[in-house]
């Protein structure tokens, strides 16, 4: 994988100066040693942050699959949490925790991305799709449901070929976080509005938790690019205290998986049975 990729180094950091030596200056760090190796740990209470997300979404897919009875509704459900709580792993790691060793260790200049988090943005866009599915499955029938499952499979395919390419090239405007985003945006704006709708005209109990649950997701969204916007996570580590914007995602994310393991998920049929 990283051979596929092994341009993107050549990719500048947004902040030129980035090397192995201020690395730890700009972020908290410490150091551990396995065996006579020893490893730079970035930012280690927000990687365990990161990686909590990714096991407990992982529990909570796992727990999709081992309830699924036949249904597809779930299973799909199953299939998008898993690759979210691999995409939270995938991005911790080179994000947070061992994004020293990855993209700075033996460099001159530390590199701006890493395959780990262009496989990341794969992951989190396909899992998006996946959890429409999932929706179409239960709430949908007919035209509409076949309609949105082949907006899934074509965005998934579309937007992974982008990314591909963009990796490969490299072009940095198809690899970034933001890009991802819009990409999904369609996706969770449509269920906004029609799992609310639906709501409206049927007052199914499904409509409502899930349309709780997409609310709760644009409060994350906002509560991340708002602390981003603000710059407060450097005004706190000019204090010494490390708490960034990932780690308000991470943690309201972490909220949004207990909602769905504890709500959604007794609530999730397929339609033919709802």
């Amino acid at each position: 994988m990283s051979s596929v990729f092994s341009r993107l180094e050549s990719l500048p950091h947004e902040d030129g100066d980035l090397t192995p030596d201020n690395w730890c200056i700009k972020q908290p760090c410490m150091k551990i040693r396995i065996g006579c190796k020893e490893w730079v740990i970035s930012q280690p209470f927000s990687s365990f942050w990161v990686y909590l997300l990714g096991i407990f979404t992982i529990g909570v897919g796992l727990y999709f699959f081992s309830s699924q009875n036949g249904e597809t509704s779930r299973l799909w459900w199953g299939i998008s949490l898993l690759l979210w709580g691999v995409g939270a792993l995938l991005a911790g790691t080179s994000y947070q925790a061992f994004g020293y060793e990855i993209k700075c260790a033996g460099k001159r200049f530390c590199s701006w991305t890493s395959w780990w988090e262009v496989v990341y943005l794969i992951f989190q866009q396909v899992s998006i799709n996946a959890m429409l599915i999932a929706v179409a499955f239960s709430c949908t029938e007919g035209t509409l449901q076949m309609v949105l499952l082949g907006y899934a499979a074509l965005s998934s395919l579309v937007y992974v070929s982008l990314v591909c390419v963009g990796g490969m090239v490299p072009i940095k405007n198809l690899i970034t976080f933001e890009s991802m985003l819009w990409a999904s945006s369609p996706v969770f704006f449509f269920l906004c509005i029609f799992n609310a709708w639906r709501y409206y005209v049927s007052r199914e109990s499904l409509d409502l938790v899930l349309s709780g649950a997409w609310i709760m997701l644009l409060g994350t969204w906002m509560a991340y690019w708002g602390y981003g916007r603000k710059g407060i996570t450097k005004k706190l580590w000019r204090k010494g205290i490390w708490f960034s914007e990932n780690d308000v995602l991470h943690l309201f994310l972490i909220l949004w998986m207990v909602y769905i393991a504890t709500v959604v998920a007794e609530r999730v049929v397929d339609y033919n049975l709802s």
